[in-house]
């Protein structure tokens, strides 16, 4: 994508692949001032007990896909997505709207100056939907050998099991595709990530 000379920026995406640390720059953004929009806990919200979604999955999926509580049966859902591609994307079609729509309304608890940050996990997935909405992208990068051994060191998964998740998520090389700015977090201390993260911080606010 083109550069961004000294245009002020106001709404980024951010995103990256499982294990890429994407969530952390999230929270170093915030800690300088970002007003964060999470999609993934606009997902989790709308997939709980009471969500917004939950009669539609039940509608679309049946009783099973909703567990005891009353939240989507997310062990369940997983394993049909995993097997069955198109169950994902009626899943994407009955939360993608209603993510949108929740995102927004995030937004605009903004304050007038005060730079938005989206975090949207699939971004480079979404094709031009994102794009247009925010002033730049933000992709944390990093090697898919170092997303499998995060993963597998903070969440027990196997590494079958992480490797099917980057499967369906974008490649390296599909979001790297839709950056204005890449942060590759490979070999990094966190003090070092913080570094990167206050470079872009200051460019997008038109600071030396």
């Amino acid at each position: 994508m083109a550069g961004l000379g000294l245009i002020k920026v106001r709404k980024v995406g951010l995103t990256g692949g499982i294990g890429s640390g994407k969530s952390t720059v999230a929270q170093m953004l915030v800690n300088l001032g970002a007003h964060l929009v999470d999609l993934d806990a606009i997902s989790r919200a709308l997939t709980a007990p009471g969500g917004a979604a939950i009669a539609h999955i039940q509608q679309q999926f049946g009783p099973a896909f909703v567990d005891a509580h009353g939240a989507m049966n997310r062990p369940r859902m997983r394993e049909l997505a995993f097997t069955d591609p198109g169950a994902l994307i009626q899943l994407e079609s009955i939360l993608h709207p209603l993510i949108g729509q929740h995102a927004d309304q995030h937004a605009g608890r903004a304050s007038a100056n005060q730079i938005i940050v989206f975090d949207v996990p699939l971004l480079a997935e979404s094709g031009t939907r994102w794009a247009q909405k925010v002033d730049a992208v933000l992709v944390v990068d990093c090697p898919v050998d170092t997303q499998i051994a995060r993963v597998m060191a903070r969440s027990g998964w196997t590494r079958e099991a992480v490797e099917k998740v980057i499967a369906q998520q974008a490649t390296r090389e599909m979001r790297l595709a839709v950056a204005n700015h890449v942060i590759v977090n490979d070999g990094l201390s966190l003090d070092e990530l913080r570094q990167e993260v206050k470079k872009l911080w200051r460019l997008w606010n038109n600071q030396a």
